[in-house]
């Protein structure tokens, strides 16, 4: 499967997440072209070579309204929101945008696919909430500064317009270096991770070192956030194409994100088989157990009859379980079986990726189930939503599938 990895051990902004994708497309310059298409007010997009540690990459500059923001406003790159800027040297008040601008902008002037803007608009709320979370205030109180939203929602496009170009089938990232220190913002100085920074991040594995200096942006962590499936190691991937998205600042460690496209192995785990044999409940019984077993976690749960001892008839309890899950598991089938012991059998499973979109129809909207991997891809209608139409319809199941196939 296509997997992208972000590899964050510098941290990660919005402009160091572009440069380092754009890397990834066989024609950056006509993807660029693209971004400048899109009509975001007052943006220009540039990139430049760059060089950090005798390493080449790519350097992304975004200009609003001629004028790109000044390096001594952050110490990696921007801190947008409600950050105090310096030194713009151009005539625009400064007026403050929240959500609702936001959402004017991204569907009103510029010129994106639904994905995309639904991408956009609900990476700017994990910011806006954390924004909030911070000072205390509800979200449709909390404002952003003009020039760092123009500076913002280009990041953050940018990155979501790749993304949707490249189409992974999952992005993994590294765990997050925030650097270490302080910063200075419009209320004092406060340490690093800044306090929206690390709202975003929590339950996401960072650490600091002895770099100084605020490594990652609410912006590239509010992309990392929304993006990544899981923060681990590069996973075993055939790489096919690599990245390097470079930050402004020189620190003695290559100040770069680097983006690694390439081929992971179809999905396989591990699932634990428990079973048992019973020749002394009764099939109302058994289907309780069965019931509390799916409750309880079981990944699977069937029986096979079968022949035991003295000829009498009864069956075979199965039951598949994750392996964190077994304790559990074992424990519910002795609860409600009158089984005396469990065996168990530790396999391997080849599964198909599977994912779920909804899809919208003259009956209203049906989920609509995907699995994927192998060479092959599946489709199929969620049962409970065809029954639920077939019914209200007075229509076959086979007569609902082949109509809401056909509008597809």
């Amino acid at each position: 499967m296509k997997t992208l990895y972000f590899d964050c051990g510098m941290g990660a902004a919005g402009d160091m997440l572009t440069a380092a994708l754009l890397e990834l497309l066989p024609d950056p310059d006509s993807f660029l072209n693209k971004l400048n298409a899109l009509g975001i007010p007052g943006v220009e997009y540039t990139k430049e070579k760059s060089e950090k540690c005798g390493i080449v990459g790519t350097h992304i500059s975004v200009k609003v309204h001629g004028t790109e923001e000044s390096e001594d406003m952050h110490e990696h790159h921007h801190h947008e929101h409600e950050h105090h800027h310096h030194g713009h040297g151009h005539g625009h008040p400064h007026h403050h945008s929240g959500m609702d601008d936001i959402r004017h902008i991204i569907t009103g002037h510029c010129d994106l696919p639904a994905k995309v803007a639904e991408d956009v608009l609900n990476v700017y709320s994990i910011i806006a909430e954390a924004e909030s979370h911070v000072h205390g205030l509800p979200v449709s109180d909390i404002h952003f500064h003009e020039v760092g939203t123009m500076d913002a929602v280009a990041d953050i496009t940018a990155v979501c317009m790749l993304i949707s170009e490249i189409s992974p089938d999952e992005v993994v990232a590294s765990p997050v270096h925030v650097g270490s220190g302080q910063v200075k913002c419009a209320h004092g100085i406060l340490p690093v991770p800044a306090p929206a920074t690390a709202y975003i991040l929590r339950d996401v594995p960072i650490y600091g070192g002895k770099t100084e200096g605020e490594l990652c942006t609410p912006t590239g962590a509010a992309l990392l956030k929304y993006f990544a499936s899981r923060f681990d190691l590069v996973p075993a991937m055939a790489v096919k194409a690599i990245g390097y998205g470079m930050g402004k600042k020189d620190f003695e460690a290559a100040n770069c994100v680097r983006a690694l496209l390439g081929e992971t192995a179809d999905s396989t785990d591990a699932v634990c088989e428990l079973a048992c044999n019973i020749d002394d409940m009764t099939a109302e019984d058994t289907g309780f157990a069965m019931e509390r077993l799916f409750e309880g976690g079981a990944l699977e749960v069937y029986t096979v009859p079968i022949t035991m001892k003295k000829s009498r008839p009864g069956i075979k309890l199965c039951v598949l379980c994750k392996p964190d899950d077994r304790d559990r598991i074992i424990g519910l089938i002795y609860r409600h079986t009158t089984t005396i012991g469990v065996r168990e059998t530790l396999s391997k499973r080849y599964i198909l990726d599977r994912s779920a979109e909804t899809v919208s129809t003259e009956y209203g909207d049906v989920r609509l189930k995907k699995s994927t991997g192998y060479g092959v891809c599946r489709e199929k209608f969620e049962y409970e939503d065809i029954a639920r139409i077939a019914k209200e319809n007075g229509l076959s199941l086979s007569e609902v599938r082949a109509n809401i196939k056909k509008k597809k």
